[in-house]
């Protein structure tokens, strides 16, 4: 898989064995837009408000999904573990279906092949 503009390209067969690297690790954001909170709370049948009481915190002006702490590593909270897998796949946010392929990671592509085993690059 390629896109416009990047060096590299992903294999999204790797995901398979990663375990999750993009969606545990370090702590950070998962922004989500009304219109994904909408999509999201669909897919989990819950009430809209229920849903962001139960699953988004405040950043700023906008949401982000919360994390859970397993083993000392920060989980998105739809993260699953034992399915090594997103729970919400379906409706995962636009910032989980555009990885790898984020600005951030444009030039920094060493830094993205140690979280990635997908990456490929010459």
């Amino acid at each position: 898989m390629t896109q416009e503009g990047f060096t590299y390209a992903f294999d999204p067969s790797a995901c398979a064995s990663c375990g999750g690297n993009c969606c545990t690790g370090e702590s950070g954001n998962i922004f989500v837009s009304v219109t994904e909170i909408t999509a999201i709370a669909k897919l989990l049948e819950m009430d809209e408000g229920e849903f962001r009481r139960t699953f988004l915190r405040k950043e700023g002006f906008r949401f982000s999904l919360k994390e859970k702490i397993v083993k000392g590593s920060y989980d998105c909270v739809f993260f699953d573990r034992s399915l090594n897998g997103c729970t919400i796949y379906q409706a995962r946010p636009l910032q989980c279906r555009t990885f790898p392929f984020w600005d951030y990671f444009r030039h920094r592509i060493d830094e993205l092949k140690l979280e990635c085993p997908g990456i490929i690059h010459d």
